[in-house]
């Protein structure tokens, strides 16, 4: 007797944490950096959590560890100016912005 096999759909990424890779650069570029925060940890813990985008664990990380940085620096220094969108450095916001893209682009081919 042979099995059916139900067809399969498409391993899709759950909406939040589409939205959550499109929302760090926009809050990061809009000068929202601090509150960027909760975008970075959705995207994180969907990635850790969710078995549909399990391959999204490296970019996650990636852009997690790309994220703390600027903010454990500005959080550190006892100097440091009055919000982290003042504080931090163009190219840490190029990396945030990048690392996110390649959030995107892994959730697009994985869709593909």
């Amino acid at each position: 007797m042979s099995a059916v096999l139900a067809p399969t759909r498409p391993r899709r990424a759950p909406r939040y944490v589409v939205f959550s890779a499109w929302a760090v650069p926009v809050m990061v570029l809009g000068q929202f950096a601090f509150l960027a925060m909760i975008p970075v940890a959705l995207v994180l813990y969907g990635a850790l959590r969710d078995t549909r985008v399990q391959t999204l664990r490296w970019p996650a990380g990636l852009l997690t560890a790309v994220y703390a940085t600027p903010l454990a620096t500005w959080l550190l220094r006892p100097d440091g100016a009055q919000s982290l969108s003042k504080d931090i450095h163009p190219v840490s916001v190029g990396l945030i912005v990048a690392a996110s893209a390649v959030v995107l682009l892994k959730i697009w081919t994985n869709r593909r």
